[in-house]
């Protein structure tokens, strides 16, 4: 799982990030980015409780994106904030190499790894 240093700990940088950045959708996952001047990268996952009811279920989303998104990192150099929004909940059961190719899909796409 992701360390906590490199996750949000406030709800400005979200606000911040949704304010001042940019978006890219992808077929089950949209990425919000935005370049930030702390020197490192934050990330963020986001669920809605449309997509899935149960907060156990949420929270296995939660975990798994995390994981893909710390095995993609060391590519990543620039300091920036991403806030990854789930909206389907397919994400839980879709083959783990899907869910990393698709987290580096979004992130080709920003161009930031």
């Amino acid at each position: 799982m992701l360390s906590k240093r490199y996750r949000f700990h406030s709800r400005g940088g979200v606000r911040y990030t949704y304010k001042n950045g940019k978006s890219i959708r992808g077929s089950r996952i949209s990425l919000v980015f935005a370049e930030n001047s702390r020197g490192k990268q934050r990330f963020a996952v986001v669920i809605s409780k449309k997509v899935l009811k149960s907060a156990v279920g949420r929270n296995r989303i939660r975990r798994r994106v995390y994981e893909a998104i710390r095995m993609e990192q060391a590519k990543i150099q620039k300091p920036v904030d991403c806030i990854f929004n789930i909206y389907n909940k397919e994400v839980s059961t879709m083959d783990f190499a899907e869910l990393r190719a698709l987290i580096r899909d979004l992130l080709k796409e920003a161009e930031i790894v």
